[in-house]
């Protein structure tokens, strides 16, 4: 008997934990994220970490996020304007500055300053064809082809210190927006907030850890259960092989093309 041959689509595994140094100070995940995937297999993501400093950051990065997105999907984008950098950079454009509308008028209507809503953002658009990202604040993207080639597509923007970065919310905030955009055969993509990022980059290269992708990619693709996937890798992103290196927050993207693979690969934790 013939097997019944797969369409290859966008396989989603994406989860947010809480850090244990908020963890220990009995206060909440500053992370967000949201995603969706339109027709023609087009892949909208966006991370976003509030700020600790900000009173209503969690507030702020679930508004940024779901409205980066929520902007892209309502444009409906099109392979054809896919296919034009100027129109694709517009639209990541578009998504940034329609989060960070939102966030200011979220402050304004609850009596809030906008860095009470301080956040970063992290948007991405992704076919198999290509991949581009638009960036304000710390944490990462990154991409793989079918030639195994891992790239980093932005690389966090800090101050003068580790922990320092610019926010949506900050006056200068659309000047320091970060655009990349990759044409390639786009196998995997990924993004993660700050959290992540001493464990997922080489800072000195500017280049994304092989060996913290691979098994991620991997395990996503493999992964037959959703649920049981974002079960997964929660208890990943939780469990002390990934605490012991940091106590922030953490979130985390991955998104694989292909058709679905066999088994469940277990992340070990």
């Amino acid at each position: 008997m013939d097997t019944p041959q797969q369409t290859p689509k966008w396989r989603i595994v994406a989860a947010s934990a809480c850090g244990t140094s908020h963890l220990k100070n009995n206060q909440l995940c500053q992370d967000a994220h949201h995603w969706e995937i339109l027709p023609d297999n087009i892949l909208v993501a966006a991370v976003a970490d509030g700020a600790g400093s900000a009173s209503q950051g969690k507030i702020g990065a679930m508004i940024a996020v779901e409205t980066a997105v929520e902007n892209i999907s309502l444009q409906g984008p099109t392979p054809r304007k896919i296919q034009d950098d100027t129109q694709l950079y517009q639209l990541l454009q578009e998504a940034v500055v329609a989060a960070k509308k939102a966030v200011e008028n979220e402050a304004s209507a609850c009596n809030h300053q906008p860095h009470d809503l301080a956040t970063t953002l992290i948007v991405m658009v992704a076919t198999p064809e290509v991949v581009a990202v638009a960036q304000i604040g710390d944490g990462v993207a990154v991409a793989k082809d079918l030639n195994d080639n891992l790239r980093s597509l932005t690389m966090p923007e800090n101050g003068e210190y580790i922990n320092e970065t610019t926010f949506l919310t900050s006056p200068n905030a659309l000047d320091t927006v970060q655009f990349n955009l990759w044409r390639e055969e786009i196998a995997n993509v990924a993004v993660l907030t700050d959290g992540l990022q001493m464990l997922a980059l080489n800072l000195v290269l500017g280049e994304p850890h092989k060996p913290f992708f691979s098994p991620l990619f991997n395990f996503a693709m493999k992964a037959e259960n959703p649920t049981v996937a974002k079960e997964q890798l929660s208890k990943f992103l939780g469990s002390e092989r990934i605490t012991q290196r940091t106590d922030d927050d953490l979130t985390l993207i991955i998104g694989v093309f292909g058709t679905m693979g066999i088994g469940n690969n277990l992340l070990q934790t």
